[in-house]
């Protein structure tokens, strides 16, 4: 699953509080089990969607002070599909099975699909919120606007936090450390278009039912999960449906052997290369060969880059529902022209072309910014701070909200360690002031903004499993 067009605010520098903002000075908050405690004692814990919860969770489960702040009035981040922010369609379903996905902890109902939609997630994610009580952590309805140091040069420093509320009151507040956990799937990676399109030029994020197609020639660019899952859509409603590519793509079934495909294998991880081998290999028994639907041969491994779980649009390019097109050269009216010299016309373009990281109130510099992403000891903590941390910032093949878990444990672990001075902390915070660990597994990722931090998920758990048994 990826994820109306927003305004990007491309400064990332943090903005000053205006003369209105309500300085808050100490401000009562949520606190754990012990009660309410000012914001200065506390961690804030930015976000109430999967990581956000698990963030919440772990800070719970330590006994640290935290608060939450969720721009929504409810749990579920982008899976709440009332959430305005929210970048889900209609038919979107997990990509990954309940059983790979789930935290551990709180297991889906056995009669929740293999394959929830996210009417099931975000049941799902308020059952979890109501079962470790977390809501009462949180503020709902509440927007960081900006995230800044106190002391920039210090290491321990405070951190002071600009909100607004639903009703437009801005406040001030400082809190002890920063937990980022936003998400990464909501703000929209639009390219430039060479020429004017002058029919609807859409992103994915503004599609939500397959309504939008009735009746339309329909052009969807990149043939990313969603890319795929909303062509599949398109075929019922739209006059024609056509997918433009630049790169070829490894196309896995949900199902395999009657059962859903990332539940089989065995306990112990194959060798990357037998891996490589044998998972391509099954995929050409179960998909057959998608270059003879028109898709370029992919010139990396198995692996190398996310692969597309989806087959059922493989049985609509075989039914003659969708065709494959090559990369777009330029518009022209209600032309699209394409780099194989070929052209046609079009009344809808959708552009799946995922989303970029995005953490708008904070200064990159912070965040230790460099190239396409945040360069963070683990996908997780900012060399420069003791208390600054991300939740999510991960993307893997099969890692699940477990794998966000194991991250919010180990933060929570670290932090805990922290307040009481342990050797343990300080030997994670010299680590975290060094080189990170190799993540990949040995897998040559492709230079894409969303393999930027990409890793291997059993090289990433062993890692950061380690890394909490240390601190235990």
């Amino acid at each position: 699953m990826t994820e109306t067009i927003t305004m990007r605010n491309d400064s990332h520098t943090t903005p000053a509080p205006t003369a209105a903002a309500v300085q808050v000075e100490p401000r009562p908050a949520f606190g754990p089990e012990s009660g309410c405690q000012s914001t200065e004692d506390m961690i804030a814990l930015i976000g109430a969607g999967p990581s956000g919860l698990a963030g919440a969770r772990n800070l719970q489960r330590m006994g640290l002070a935290f608060q939450g702040l969720e721009a929504y009035s409810d749990v579920g981040g982008l899976w709440n599909i009332e959430n305005p922010r929210s970048t889900v369609y209609e038919s979107a379903h997990l990509i990954s099975s309940k059983r790979t996905t789930e935290f551990a902890e709180f297991p889906m109902a056995d009669d929740v699909a293999d394959y929830p939609s996210h009417r099931e997630l975000c049941r799902y994610f308020r059952a979890f919120a109501d079962h470790f009580d977390l809501r009462r952590h949180f503020r709902f309805g509440v927007r960081v606007e900006s995230v800044a140091p106190v002391r920039p040069d210090d290491p321990d420093t405070p951190w002071r936090v600009t909100l607004r509320d639903s009703k437009g009151a801005q406040e001030v507040a400082e809190y002890k450390g920063v937990v980022i956990a936003n998400g990464t799937l909501a703000e929209p990676s639009m390219p430039s278009f060479q020429g004017r399109f002058s029919g609807e030029l859409l992103h994915t994020s503004q599609y939500k039912n397959a309504e939008q197609f009735k009746g339309k020639r329909v052009l969807i660019v990149g043939a990313g999960n969603s890319g795929c899952d909303i062509a599949v859509d398109a075929v019922h409603y739209a006059r024609s449906v056509d997918i433009s590519v630049r790169r070829g793509y490894y196309f896995v079934p949900k199902y395999v052997f009657g059962k859903p495909a990332d539940t089989l294998g065995g306990k112990r991880p194959l060798p990357r290369w037998l891996k490589q081998k044998v998972d391509s290999t099954v995929l050409q028994w179960f998909t057959g060969d998608p270059t003879r639907f028109g898709f370029p041969k992919p010139t990396y491994k198995m692996y190398e880059s996310h692969p597309i779980v989806n087959s059922l649009i493989l049985h609509h390019l075989g039914h003659g529902d969708i065709h494959v097109k090559a990369d777009v050269a330029h518009f022209e009216g209600r032309t699209v022209h394409f780099k194989d010299g070929k052209s046609q016309d079009y009344d809808m373009v959708l552009a799946a072309t995922g989303y970029t990281l995005h953490y708008p109130f904070m200064d990159r510099a912070h965040l230790n910014w460099k190239g396409m992403a945040p360069q963070l000891y683990m996908n997780i903590f900012a060399p420069r701070y003791h208390r600054l941390a991300v939740l999510g910032m991960i993307e893997a093949s099969g890692i699940g909200w477990q794998g966000r878990y194991e991250q919010a444990e180990l933060v929570a672990r670290y932090f805990k360690g922290l307040e009481g001075k342990t050797p343990a902390a300080r030997r994670m915070q010299a680590a975290i002031a060094g080189p990170s660990p190799d993540l990949t597994g040995g897998y040559r990722y492709l230079q894409l903004e969303r393999m930027a931090y990409y890793v291997h998920k059993d090289t990433y758990r062993t890692a950061v499993r380690e890394a909490c048994a240390a601190l235990a």
